[in-house]
């Protein structure tokens, strides 16, 4: 797994290179973006594929229909062995889930109703092409309007049209390529969705056109070890095959390296982790004042990463990534051995669970919005989502309480999207009646956190979402690239409304974590903790170097680099005016 070379936060976007310049092929050859998980990457560019064009309406064949129509059927037949085969390789990362999901596209793509279709289409003198398409069309038609269960599998229907099209048209696969050698994926940008296969074995770096600081690809891209960069025009322009040198920490992609380059940024980002990983034991200040490291992970798969890097529970645990690409929820028993197999891994800490979070940049196709919604990341999602549908809230806290059945790990839950202290009650009110001791709330909308006194008698716990809380007190949406400035945790008003709710809560002698991505930058981490944060969770391999940063600085530096960066005017300056009282920071290479 890539090593951290440096997180001194996202780098700015742009194209120009850093002071004392370009590499072996000139300054036009190392592009900036967004630094979003630090470590170095290097391989060849593979381009994520965007949206299939429609075949032509009325495009004909050159008069052979049985040549023509054996042309179709195969190509349907070639994407049903490549669904199969995907599904093989995602139960081998073990996601069983998905091998079922792809099994029954593989059915559908064999169905010999959709295959009379199409060859009566050829028939008729229609290109394979537009067969293929006008024949799913009508299967479409009926699945959409045959009740809800079925029209959730019209995007399943969608994707089988589109690799079968894609095959007749040459063009290239959509979706997540295949590569017979490690790669760097570059796209415009990752949905959740889009991400479900990966092999981190496999990619060894991402770059995107889109996304910010907190977008869901930097997420996943320091959940797994990746080195990123986002918001970089001009990435899918990249042409695929180009050998390219990613570091996600300064926010580079030096094309076409020298192989020299490639080792020397490897050796020193060696060199780096080695110094991070001599820090071991519970998080705390220099001067002794605990901070416990927790881990931000998407399900059961992640905890040995998080183990590895010393994490003391779990801080956030995604439960969304196990409804993601299914029609239907997980059902009682499956979601009760994922819990339990987390909480199992950590029976002396605190496993903070966090309840479904649907709805904007993660639709689930058996949840869907109650209407049009021009902005999702405003609309109905999070607990939002939860109250539209009580049942799946249910199922998911009856199945979290006797997950927690008999386990010594500490189970706490929260909820998602949390505005005023009546949703605070609601979410509380229904934790207990579950039998879930201790319900705590998210803080990531600016009314939660202003008012954060309100919402604390009801709750355990807060939760700061800093990804969030910076997109909504900023107006910046965190997948829009232009707006990585704007996506900057160090943003004084954020900090500010961090403080809040921290405080708020410490009155009330109640703990206030910080989930969101700014606890992995480890600067930054010393600020939250000096504005009172009383834990911070992260990615597992952000852990060692915040840990390494806490352990070398006083609690009294952190209130004072808190102080100096809430008094700044700006971000950067708040980053500059934190870090000149963090002295140690450059010995770590940080």
């Amino acid at each position: 797994m890539p090593e951290p070379l440096h997180d001194a936060g996202p780098a700015p976007a742009g194209t120009e290179p850093p002071d004392g310049g370009a590499g072996p092929g000139g300054a036009d050859d190392l592009l900036r973006g967004a630094g979003v998980s630090p470590g170095i990457g290097a391989g060849p560019v593979r381009v994520l594929a965007g949206a299939v064009p429609e075949p032509p309406p009325g495009a004909r064949h050159g008069g052979d229909a049985a040549a023509e129509k054996a042309t179709a059927l195969a190509a349907l037949e070639a994407v049903a062995a490549e669904l199969e085969a995907r599904g093989e390789q995602a139960a081998a990362l073990g996601n069983k889930d998905g091998q079922e999901v792809l099994g029954a596209q593989a059915l559908m793509a064999r169905d010999p109703g959709l295959a009379d279709g199409v060859a009566a289409k050829v028939g008729e003198g229609t290109a394979a092409p537009r067969a293929v398409f006008e024949a799913f069309g009508v299967y479409r038609e009926m699945l959409a309007g045959a009740g809800e269960y079925m029209a959730a599998r019209v995007s399943d229907l969608d994707d089988i049209r589109d690799r079968a099209v894609t095959r007749l048209l040459g063009l290239p696969m959509p979706g997540v390529p295949d590569s017979d050698e490690p790669f760097v994926l570059v796209a415009r940008d990752l949905a959740p969705a889009d991400t479900a296969l990966i092999d981190p074995s496999q990619v060894v770096a991402f770059v995107t056109e889109g996304g910010g600081p907190t977008s869901h690809t930097a997420i996943l891209a320091r959940t797994m070890g990746v080195p990123a960069v986002v918001a970089l025009p001009g990435a899918t322009g990249l042409p695929e095959g180009t050998r390219v040198l990613v570091d996600g920490g300064a926010g580079t992609v030096r094309v076409d390296p020298a192989d020299e380059e490639v080792a020397a940024a490897r050796g020193a980002a060696a060199a780096r982790a080695a110094l991070l990983t001599e820090t071991t034991g519970p998080g705390a200040t220099a001067d002794g004042h605990p901070v416990p490291l927790l881990a931000n992970i998407g399900g059961p798969r992640d905890v040995e990463a998080a183990l590895m890097n010393g994490a003391e529970g779990v801080g956030l645990y995604r439960t969304e990534f196990l409804f993601l690409d299914r029609s239907t929820p997980p059902d009682d028993a499956e979601q009760e051995r994922a819990y339990r197999e987390v909480l199992e891994a950590f029976p002396e800490g605190r496993v903070v669970v966090r309840t479904l979070d649907a709805g904007a940049d993660k639709p689930l196709a058996f949840l869907p919005p109650p209407g049009e919604e021009p902005n999702p990341a405003l609309g109905e999602r999070g607990l939002r989502m939860a109250r539209l549908h009580p049942e799946v809230l249910r199922g998911q806290l009856a199945a979290l309480a006797r997950a927690a059945a008999g386990v010594s790990a500490k189970l706490e839950v929260m909820a998602p999207m949390v505005t005023d202290a009546a949703e605070a009650a609601f979410f509380a009110a229904a934790c207990r009646d579950a039998g879930i001791e201790r319900p705590g709330v998210m803080v990531e909308v600016p009314a939660a956190a202003l008012r954060a006194r309100d919402l604390v008698p009801e709750v355990e716990f807060f939760s700061i979402g800093t990804n969030d809380l910076t997109q909504y007190a900023c107006a910046a949406d965190r997948q829009i690239g232009g707006l990585a400035a704007l996506q900057d945790p160090w943003q004084p008003a954020v900090l500010d409304l961090v403080a809040m709710a921290a405080a708020a809560a410490a009155d009330a002698g109640k703990g206030s974590g910080v989930c969101g991505e700014a606890a992995a930058d480890p600067a930054l981490a010393c600020v939250l903790v000096g504005v009172g944060v009383t834990s911070l969770s992260m990615s597992a391999p952000s852990l060692p170097p915040v840990r390494a940063v806490l352990a070398r600085h006083t609690m009294d530096q952190c209130r004072e680099a808190a102080a100096a960066a809430r008094a700044a005017r700006s971000a950067g300056a708040a980053r500059e005016a934190a870090r000149a009282l963090l002295p140690l920071l450059p010995e770590l290479g940080l």
